[in-house]
């Protein structure tokens, strides 16, 4: 059974409204889709629920649900902040230096532009507290297919050791320096 793709990912969101709005002005994303049941479809539990789909291009869809039966929204504490995140690709580092300057315009605290070498990214947090990551590649034919050679030999390596393997190190040479 091969995947299609990603129907959508669904978050938690402490306001329904508010994200709608945070993600059509901050984002520029459709709301495409509202659903609200007092009972869960699959469970039968009783729990009102406001589950919201937004657009992200290509069709993928970013999913929230808002809980308000449920205690307030919290967060995995033995998990870094950096690491759960939502990555969204935009079409050019032009047009995420642009977002940029209009999210810190906007007031939200914006972390990069990071250079992974076949992306850069920028990082910051929606008003649920989800950290979002927008990336425009930059990545050759060349610089994939040199990943793509290695990957399972990193991957080995890291099952073995769990020490970073270096077979691609160069990517982040830039903002880390050399290995």
């Amino acid at each position: 059974m091969p995947i299609k793709k990603i129907h959508h990912v669904a978050y938690r969101c402490k306001d329904a409204k508010e994200t709608v709005e945070w993600y059509t002005k901050h984002l520029n994303m459709n709301f495409v889709l509202a659903i609200a049941e007092d009972e869960v479809p699959s469970t039968h539990a009783p729990d009102p629920y406001m589950h919201l789909f937004m657009d992200a291009g290509g069709g993928n869809i970013l999913a929230f649900f808002e809980l308000p039966s449920s205690p307030p929204m919290g967060r995995d504490t033995n998990t870094p902040d950096w690491v759960q995140h939502i990555a969204l690709e935009v079409d050019s580092v032009d047009e995420l230096e642009a977002t940029k300057a209009r999210l810190q315009a906007a007031g939200i605290e914006v972390v990069g532009v990071t250079d992974h070498t076949i992306f850069k990214s920028i990082y910051f947090f929606d008003p649920n507290g989800h950290r979002l990551e927008l990336a425009a590649n930059t990545g050759t034919p060349e610089m994939m297919k040199k990943l793509d050679e290695v990957k399972w030999d990193m991957l080995a390596e890291w099952t073995r050791t769990k020490r970073a393997p270096k077979h691609a190190a160069w990517m982040h040479a830039k903002e880390l320096g050399p290995n």
